[in-house]
């Protein structure tokens, strides 16, 4: 008997809730001059009930009694009311030049841009869309304050991302942000086209991603896909482009002549006879008989003149009045610089279905179908086309033969250096041609959700569901073959390496949002919780000896079983969050907002944390005392705090450590353990941000200004302990680490004529990183010893830590003079390295902080020209204060007989006065000037023209008549020029240390849009 009355006290309810009295307001709207205005939306909020005012801005709709009615027009303040009985209403609206009214994505909803007090930055499709690439965030390079990006030019590969800077220790693998696309959580966003993005924001600071805890700690990317609108036609919109990478800065290295004298300088016998042989077996240039006939540019072999690229999406977007959708297909297809299968294809699907069932349900899915194709060519080419002699050619035939007449059949006509006597083949091409590695990445995104509206207008629940899978397919194929009896790079079989990886994740996310206005009181309250599941496992196998048919490349083809290996793992990570928000708003004046967020998880011996933060916003120009007329016309200060974690940091098993030993006892393998009762005990990083920022437009809102000042703290950052009475460290939480710095953008906007407007503006940033705690310890260090990177109180993350280079000595009366030099046999043409403490001996104690690979300054700027259907814009952006370690150069401390770039080849010291820059050639090889120092350093600085791009828009009805598409037809130049004194292929080194990079090529493409 209760369930039925149970029943009908819900039907009651919901009858009393939902049948209110219906009433018909009528009016006329009008702008800020009383010009009226036709075309304005008039809705029922919450609802698809509504009209638009005719071409005399009048209006009539009927709608529930004490509903609040919506009035919006594209450039002005929407406006509510609510209406409480029938009768005439007229509305008029502001124009809204500085977007107060726009709505920006935060976590877990919506804000109106004028309620924000955070420091959130919003790129939107039209801007993302105009850099040719696969990947989202290389768009945002130069284009937000703040954030840097390092793009690599390998096809597939994606950028590094860094929002204000570094916090966490050793700081390769845990800085990257989090990206949350249509309520998904992602560590990377590889699998989404950019043509695909309707926004993409930024949240920089703390108060701005606590809300989304532990995953936050690195700042938060909020993605929105483009989704279709109610009460709209059906768009069907075409946009593509194809395109050239073109090969730019690429490094000169040292020709046959300047190889030859700078091996001649060096006085070493031996490769001076390497050379000899060079002559006698492919003769001596008639130019200069002195050196062999052979003149290699290594670079110009292993790189293609230009590489193709192309992307195609097509999109379908509308609604009626109870359903929008979208569905969108693309392609993108980029071929790589090196002459190797390398190469990245993708192919993405998605659609979205928004439903509203009734008045007070409303649901939708999402569906995002990602399937790319990666041929990954060994990087390791790079490094060796710098160090290959030009003296050498890239085919021998002779050798060739003479390997087939010996029997190798699977003998290699490239040439090897060691037919001369170097020590190595030094031909790149070995790397290139005999192995084929290939991933097939197969990505899945898929959400529902449903969202009920208990009380219209007021309080509404959401709940969602939403999942990501990942299917990694994975081959690398080494093909055998056989350059000379005594090469230890011979591949006498052929190999295969396979590997399967899945990873799932799920996250069930419920929010409970209550919104309302009491007077001048405006006020939004939310409450939800998070439950996630992770996991992933591998499994990957080897063999040898595989049949050369590519159809064959199994492990299962093996001809040789014992060959044969294989390994496997998983990881599962479950996590439960308790989250809340509080928005307040006294008449558009004072602002208030606080987060707190309560996380659970099992990955670390500390399972639960709090997150709280706060954000606070003064609107001064809504105070009486501000007088209208004045050049100021919006200025908002704004305040921020808040706490969140990093759970990227690796777990620590939480029990004792046991390592596995292997020891030969009277030739018998004998298997051990050794074990230590020293663990670490970690908790996630706790990441401390506060924020100072205003947001103030200008002469008549033509100029914009928004404003930051930020100090990051990671307060318990996870650094390496050294363990007292034995050997070895344990990871804990007890470092402290800083980025604080200023950005600032500035934007002027202004229309001379009807026909003519410009748009310019830029924004700068500062950063300082430092290291602030490490328990006590004197210092860490990182790197290699012989490229020492260390971290000190006082000083940025793994600074760069050697002797500071004080010239050349360039006499032996300099020799002489110098204590120093006497003592360590130095001559003429020796790198001199600075006392510092002036006690006339060079030790550690001369050594100190030469340089941070982190940079201090960045900055971009934009020009946007529009004249009638012509659109011209231009992007440029660089950065300074950080410093490159010529890796490249330092091999020689281990390879001694190989090339050197003409930069350097053409600088060395020969003779008084030469250069006070460069050691001698022989120097070069002296173990005294390989010492670190920062010779080895050059500046990172660099300059650079990102984008321009040049559009003219075609109204399809005007020019060919109703029914033709609209057009837009656009050529655009991609990174056109960069200027930087580094010596390398370019200056974009994700950690400071270029020892063999991918070049970033530049990019002319050609493109059309169609609309529908």
């Amino acid at each position: 008997m209760r369930k039925p009355i149970f029943i009908l006290f819900l039907l009651f309810s919901f009858t009393t809730l939902f049948a209110q009295d219906r009433i018909t307001i009528s009016g006329t709207v009008v702008d800020d001059t009383g010009v009226t205005l036709p075309g304005v939306s008039v809705i029922e909020k919450g609802t698809t009930n509504g009209t638009v005012t005719d071409i005399d801005g009048n209006y009539s709709v009927t709608v529930r009694q004490g509903s609040k009615v919506v009035f919006s027009y594209i450039g002005f303040l929407t406006e509510e009311m609510t209406a409480n009985q029938s009768g005439t209403f007229n509305v008029q609206l502001k124009q809204d030049i500085v977007g107060l009214e726009e709505v920006v994505v935060v976590g877990y909803g919506e804000l109106k841009v004028k309620d924000l007090t955070s420091s959130i930055t919003t790129v939107k499709s039209e801007e993302l869309v105009k850099t040719p690439t696969g990947q989202a965030m290389q768009a945002l390079q130069g284009k937000v304050a703040g954030v840097q990006i390092v793009n690599s030019g390998a096809p597939g590969s994606e950028p590094t991302v860094r929002i204000r800077g570094i916090g966490s220790f050793p700081s390769s693998s845990n800085s990257a942000p989090l990206y949350v696309v249509d309520g998904m959580y992602f560590d990377n966003i590889d699998f989404l086209n950019p043509s695909d993005i309707e926004t993409l924001s930024v949240l920089k600071d703390a108060s701005a991603s606590a809300i989304y805890g532990v995953r936050a700690a690195n700042g938060v990317v909020l993605i929105t896909t483009k989704k279709g609108a109610k009460n709209t036609k059906t768009t069907i919109t075409y946009d593509g482009y194809y395109g050239i990478q073109v090969p730019q800065n690429v490094m000169q290295m040292s020709n046959a002549a300047q190889f030859v004298d700078y091996i001649y300088q060096t006085g070493s016998e031996a490769d001076i006879s390497f050379i000899e042989n060079a002559m006698q077996r492919y003769g001596r240039s008639r130019v200069n008989p002195n050196v062999p006939n052979v003149n290699t540019d290594w670079y110009a072999e292993i790189m293609k003149s230009h590489a193709a690229q192309q992307n195609h999406s097509l999109s379908v977007l509308g609604g009626n009045d109870k359903t929008s959708y979208s569905l969108g297909i693309s392609y993108f297809d980029q071929d790589g610089l090196l002459e190797a299968e390398n190469s990245y294809k993708r192919m993405n699907i998605r659609t979205s279905i928004d439903h509203q069932a009734n008045d007070w349900l409303k649901t939708g899915v999402n569906f995002n179908v990602s399937n790319g194709t990666r041929y990954i060519a060994d990087d390791g080419a790079w490094f060796s086309a710098y160090h290959a002699v030009p003296i050498l050619p890239v085919y021998d035939d002779e050798h060739y033969e003479y390997l087939l007449s010996q029997g190798h059949t699977t003998a290699s006509n490239y040439a090897n250096a060691q037919v001369l006597d170097y020590r190595g083949a030094q031909n790149p091409f070995f790397q290139l041609a005999y192995r084929d590695n290939r991933q097939d990445i197969r990505k899945v995104l898929a959400g529902i959700y449903a969202e009920v509206e208990l009380i219209p207008n007021t309080l509404r629940l959401k709940t969602s569901y939403n999942t990501s899978m990942m299917f990694l397919k994975a081959r690398n194929v080494g093909l055998p073959y056989f350059i000379s009896e005594t090469q230890n790079s011979n591949r006498i079989h052929s190999t295969i390496s396979s590997s399967r990886t899945t990873d799932v994740n799920q996250f069930w996310d419920n929010t409970l949002t209550y919104s309302d206005s009491f007077g001048d009181h405006n006020l939004s309250v939310m409450a939800g919780s998070s439950y996630r599941d992770e996991w992933y496992d591998y499994l990957v196998a080897s063999a040898e000896d595989i049949p050369l048919n590519e159809n064959a490349w199994y492990i299962g083809q093996t001809l040789s079983e014992t060959s044969k290996d294989a390994n496997d793992g998983a990881e599962r990570l479950h996590g439960l969050s308790y989250f809340g928000r509080v928005s307040y708003n006294y008449k558009n004046k004072y602002i208030a907002y606080a987060t707190v967020r309560r996380e659970g998880t099992q990955k670390y011996q500390e399972t639960w944390g709090t997150f709280p933060a706060f954000g606070l916003g003064w609107v001064v120009t809504e105070e009486d005392f501000m007088e209208e007329g004045t050049i100021l016309n919006y200025l908002k200060l704004r305040a921020g705090w808040g706490k969140l974690g990093n759970d990227k940091i690796a777990r620590q098993d939480g029990a004792n450590t046991t390592n596995p030993v292997f020891l030969a006892i009277d030739e018998m393998q004998v298997d051990g353990t050794t074990t230590t009762s020293t663990f670490g005990y970690l908790g996630w990083e706790t990441v401390t941000g506060t924020n100072f920022g205003l947001n103030a437009e200008l002469f008549s809102n033509r100029l914009s200004i928004e404003a930051d000042y930020y100090i990051r703290d990671t307060e318990d950052a996870a650094i390496p302990v050294s363990l007292k009475l034995q050997s070895g460290s344990v990871l804990r939480n007890v470092g402290t680490i800083r980025n604080q710095g200023l950005e600032l953008a500035v934007t002027w906007r202004n229309d001379i004529t009807n026909d003519l407007s410009y748009t310019i503006g830029g924004n700068i940033s500062t950063l300082k990183n430092e290291v602030r705690d490490l328990y006590g310890q004197a210092y860490l260090d990182g790197g290699q010893a012989e490229f020492r990177q260390r971290s000190q109180v006082g000083e940025p993350l793994l600074s760069f830590f050697g002797y500071e280079v004080d010239g050349v000595y360039q006499n032996q009366s300099e020799i002489d003079s110098d204590p120093i030099a006497t003592a360590n046999g130095l001559v003429p043409g020796d790198l001199r390295f600075r006392d510092q403490n002036n006690d006339d001996i060079l030790d550690d104690n001369d050594k100190l902080f030469i340089g941070s690979y982190i940079p201090t300054f960045n900055y971009g700027g934009f020009l946007a020209l529009n004249y009638k259907n012509l659109e011209f814009s231009m992007n440029i952006m660089g950065q300074s204060g950080n410093k490159i370690l010529n890796r490249k150069r330092g091999e020689i401390i281990w390879t001694n007989d190989t090339n050197i770039d003409a930069d350097l080849a053409t600088g060395l010291w020969n003779g008084e006065g030469t250069s006070n820059k460069y050691p001698s050639a022989a120097g070069l090889r002296k173990g005294w000037n390989q010492n670190f120092s920062d010779y080895f350093l050059e500046d990172g600085a660099y300059f650079r023209i990102q984008n321009i791009q040049v559009a003219y828009n075609i109204k399809g009805d005007e020019l060919l008549g109703p029914g033709m598409p609209d057009a837009r037809i656009y050529v655009t130049a991609e990174k056109p020029l960069t200027v930087f004194k580094y010596n390398g292929f370019s200056p974009e080194v994700p950690n400071g240390i270029d020892r063999q990079f991918y070049p970033v090529p530049a990019i002319y493409t050609i493109g059309v849009n169609l609309k529908f």
